[in-house]
């Protein structure tokens, strides 16, 4: 069964802004090639951005910022902002759908990254670090000569609101 959005939602947007959005849920957009993603993925954010647009306009009308574009000033901006919402949303599925596709092996050479004679890093602090300087296989990590503190908490807690408090007096004094 595949999903199609609310009625709520539905009425908020328009019949070709309602059928992109419909691409965007399971199981549409699976069947997506990645050229029709990314295409889809252009007319919705062109679709939120022109409902954002339209969102600010009517807030600064609302505020007297702004001369009214239409008879009468906008009262109320809810009906663009949830517009804009459910349009952001889709634009973020989509979003999702293409790093998920990027990141999808295309065939079995790629899956596999080549494998080093050395070994994994032992112990190294990034992936730059290792390219750097080499570890051994049979090489033990020594464990680290910087000291670590464990401190507690509330007493982070404690010393923070100390210095609130200082500074907040500090602040309080005339000049």
């Amino acid at each position: 069964m595949s999903e199609t959005i609310h009625s709520d939602e539905a009425r908020l947007l328009t019949a070709s802004e309602q059928e992109a959005v419909n691409l965007t849920l399971h199981p549409a957009i699976a069947g997506l090639s990645r050229q029709d993603l990314q295409a889809l993925a252009r007319r919705l954010r062109e679709a939120r951005d022109r409902a954002r647009a339209i969102a600010s306009q009517q807030r600064r009308e609302m505020r007297g910022k702004s001369a009214p574009r239409g008879a009468t000033p906008a009262r109320d901006d809810a009906g663009t902002i949830a517009k804009e919402q459910v349009l952001a949303d889709a634009v973020k599925r989509i979003s999702v759908e293409l790093r998920r596709t990027a990141a999808a092996p295309s065939s079995p050479a790629v899956a596999s990254p080549p494998k080093s004679s050395g070994g994994p890093p032992v112990n190294n602090r990034s992936r730059k670090a290792a390219t750097k300087h080499p570890v051994a296989p049979d090489t033990v990590a020594k464990p680290s000569k910087l000291r670590t503190v464990r401190a507690d908490p509330r007493e982070v807690g404690r010393v923070s609101k100390s210095v609130m408090s200082a500074q907040a007096r500090r602040n309080a004094k005339p000049r």
